[in-house]
């Protein structure tokens, strides 16, 4: 029974070592406080767990001087580019020590060897919401214009015309705005936004309802300041969702990351009648982007007249409402916008 013990020690070990480096991404990385739960709890049942079995025999059979596989290594183990890398080696590393310590139990402890089957099958989870939440700030990180659509301001076309103008024009997601819609209304329009960006490959987000954006399968949602946290938002909302937060202040920027914001949008930068916030200039926009690393999208009174003064100051995404709804053409002023862009 000895090699078996050698065996449970050195897999329980590799288990729990794989959910230390994962816990510790989801808490300081991705500032998810989901991901950083699932870990932590983790532990804890393989703790329990670990207390079933003949823990002092484990610990007496370890060897590690005389461990043959000590010295044995890949040119893989040490290629790592990216804490992506590093936590999707660590999602490897649990579920197949999880299984190796899931078939040596059933000579020792069956009833041990069930719980972690179910263990490894919530691991196979794990590793799936921190694959989709890297995947989420890659694919925001590509945005450059994000276009916000309001149907109360589309006086030139319709909702859905103004839309397919803004994919047509270059901009890489759109986000629904409505603030005084009904929600039969509000579900139709984003349902039909939902449509045109499934067909194009462009992202939707939808304004202050993760309720909605649930409900039609957007990208994402947007979060105001006083709207939900982000944390409950994500209860509702796929893996792989995209949260954006307001801010009008460094402060608020940090909260928000510390929230575990995907993104977050400051402004608003000029004039403009669709915020209720005082502008805050560009002068708060370089403060914040020089302070943080999540993609920071400026907002509020951005036109084609005034988009290259944020690009030459650092900005890589502009949020544009009203100079795209209101375009007699949504095409070609989407197009002048992007036209500034880096």
């Amino acid at each position: 029974m000895r090699e078996i013990h050698r065996i449970l020690d050195a897999n329980f070990n590799r288990a729990r070592e794989a959910l230390r480096v994962i816990e510790d991404c989801g808490r300081f990385v991705l500032n998810d406080p989901a991901i950083t739960a699932m870990a932590k709890h983790f532990r804890s049942d393989l703790k329990d767990l670990l207390d079933e079995l003949p823990y002092d025999e484990l610990i007496t059979s370890r060897d590690t001087p005389g461990d043959v596989g000590r010295e044995l290594s890949s040119p893989g183990e040490i290629d790592r580019q990216t804490v992506r890398d590093v936590a999707t080696a660590a999602c490897k590393r649990l579920t197949e020590a999880l299984r190796t310590i899931e078939e040596y139990s059933k000579i020792l402890a069956p009833k041990v060897a069930e719980s972690i089957e179910r263990m490894r099958y919530d691991a196979y989870t794990l590793e799936q919401r921190l694959t989709s939440r890297f995947l989420t700030a890659e694919r925001f990180a590509e945005v450059k214009l994000y276009a916000m659509i309001s149907a109360s301001l589309c006086r030139n076309a319709s909702l859905r015309e103004v839309a397919r103008g803004a994919v047509a024009g270059g901009a890489e997601a759109l986000q629904l705005r409505e603030k005084d819609s009904h929600d039969d209304v509000f579900l139709a329009m984003a349902a039909e936004l939902r449509e045109l960006t499934d067909e194009t490959g462009k992202l939707l987000i939808i304004n202050d309802r993760p309720d909605i954006a649930a409900i039609v399968g957007a990208d994402g949602v947007h979060l105001g300041q006083n709207d939900l946290p982000i944390s409950e938002a994500r209860k509702l909302l796929r893996p792989d969702a995209i949260i954006g937060r307001s801010t009008h202040s460094l402060a608020e920027a940090k909260s928000a990351i510390n929230e575990g914001a995907d993104y977050i949008a400051v402004g608003p930068i000029f004039e403009t009648r669709t915020k209720d916030y005082p502008t805050v200039g560009p002068e708060l926009l370089s403060e914040i982007m020089a302070e943080v690393s999540l993609p920071v999208v400026a907002v509020g009174g951005i036109t084609s007249a005034n988009a290259g003064q944020l690009v030459s100051l650092g900005a890589r995404c502009v949020a544009v409402c009203g100079d795209i709804c209101n375009a007699t053409n949504p095409k070609a002023a989407t197009q002048a916008l992007s036209k500034l862009l880096p």
